[in-house]
């Protein structure tokens, strides 16, 4: 038996005993793997400080960097989400609804765990905690596959929360992580068919790309985040300015920043010039389409390729367009169903870009910074799901969750 398929089986066997663990002591277990991260500062940032340093070596962007650099701060945010975890209703368990037949029947659709859920990601140590966590929570157990550039930091995390949940009483094996970081290791979790239940692969389009093309377990899909502003012709331009800074510099190395600027073309001579001086100061590389040049003619040409970008960096993509169709257009044509915003005054216009836009995350008047679970209210989140079947959005408790009918009887047979 491999090392992966004794992870599968260790972790079936979890999954098993967690379908009835008590919510109090997954709640405990919660707060103590907090406790236990808080307590081992210092030996996190050490082995963080291995991966950092093989990073910079390996010349990793700097939006990878960030992604995989922990802090005392970061580490503390991630004992704070596992305790606004904690502090979650449990789904599991919950009734989502019942009723009864003719014959007497009762019937009860119950939220139960889904079993085993395989996390498969890149470069972000904090993955391993926000994940852990919410399966723990959902009643899951969890195999985790980190990337090989945060494997050192992955290693210490897992097994620093790992040990605190079996302290709490969970069952061994709850949380595991992959040791290998070659691609076969990958590949072969990708295959752990009746061992695992779902992969949810967190990164960039190439791993999702390949997860969801060579899985044989199912997957959903996660991430990727071209996501677009639009400034319609009523818009308020000084909020706009506002929210176009904060939706691509305030962090713009994370999925939910902005890559491409739409403008109504009866706005974009008077706000053009306005918005890319704004945005220059802040180091970002501006790409524009034609019509955006003949305004601002010191621009960067913007590609096709452009379009699709996903920057991941201080770069955007500009274009000028005729109006609200012509928006919606192009965002359904190049975006990645991430989020996407409209900066408007007219309540239509409005309405018109919520119901034509074809997105998991649909903002108006609003920052796209904004999709997260815990900016939603769902606490820590295991990634924005960008499909349309069973999760969509930030996926927190619930999304981790499925269900299953109940059905109460009396003697009853069917004749």
């Amino acid at each position: 038996m491999s090392i992966i398929q004794d992870i599968g089986v260790k972790a079936k066997a979890a999954a098993q005993k967690l379908q009835t663990v008590s919510t109090e002591m997954k709640n405990k277990a919660l707060l103590q793997m907090a406790e236990a991260l808080l307590s081992r500062k210092e030996v996190i940032l050490e082995q963080n400080g291995l991966d950092r340093k093989d990073g910079a070596e390996k010349g990793l962007s700097s939006a990878l960097m960030d992604r995989l650099t922990l802090t005392e701060s970061r580490i503390e945010e991630m004992a704070q989400g596992l305790r606004e975890v904690a502090a979650l209703p449990d789904p599991v368990g919950e009734i989502v609804e019942g009723w009864r037949l003719p014959n007497g029947l009762e019937i009860q659709k119950l939220r139960v765990p889904i079993g085993v859920i395989g996390i498969i990601y890149e470069a972000r140590p904090n993955v391993t905690v926000d994940a852990a966590g919410l399966c723990v929570k959902s009643g899951n157990a969890v195999i985790l596959r980190g990337s090989s550039s945060a494997i050192n930091s992955n290693r210490v995390l897992t097994d620093i929360i790992a040990k605190a949940a079996e302290d709490a009483g969970l069952p061994a094996d709850s949380i595991q992580l992959i040791p290998l970081t070659d691609r076969e290791s990958a590949k072969e979790l990708m295959r752990l068919h009746g061992y695992v239940d779902v992969l949810i692969p967190r990164g960039g389009k190439g791993l999702i790309s390949t997860v969801v093309e060579e899985s044989s377990v199912p997957v959903i899909e996660t991430g990727e985040g071209n996501c677009h502003t639009f400034v319609d012709y009523t818009a308020d331009l000084d909020m706009a300015t506002k929210i176009i800074i904060n939706a691509k510099c305030q962090r713009p190395g994370v999925c939910n920043a902005m890559e491409t600027l739409l403008v109504h073309r009866d706005v974009a001579e008077a706000f053009l010039p306005r918005i890319v001086k704004e945005l220059r100061d802040k180091g970002v590389e501006i790409r524009g389409c034609e019509l955006s040049r003949k305004i601002v003619t010191d621009l960067k040409p913007a590609t096709e390729e452009d379009w699709y970008t996903e920057y991941l960096d201080l770069i955007l993509a500009v274009k000028v367009v005729d109006g609200l169709e012509e928006a919606i257009e192009h965002i359904n044509k190049y975006g990645t169903k991430h989020s996407e915003a409209i900066l408007t005054n007219d309540y239509r216009s409005a309405r018109k870009f919520v119901n034509g836009v074809d997105s998991a995350d649909v903002y108006v008047n609003a920052s796209t910074r904004f999709t997260d679970g815990n900016q939603f209210g769902l606490g820590a989140e295991i990634g924005i799901s960008t499909q349309k079947l069973h999760a969509r959005g930030p996926m927190s408790l619930r999304e981790l969750t499925t269900t299953k009918f109940v059905i109460y009887g009396e003697g009853q047979i069917r004749s």
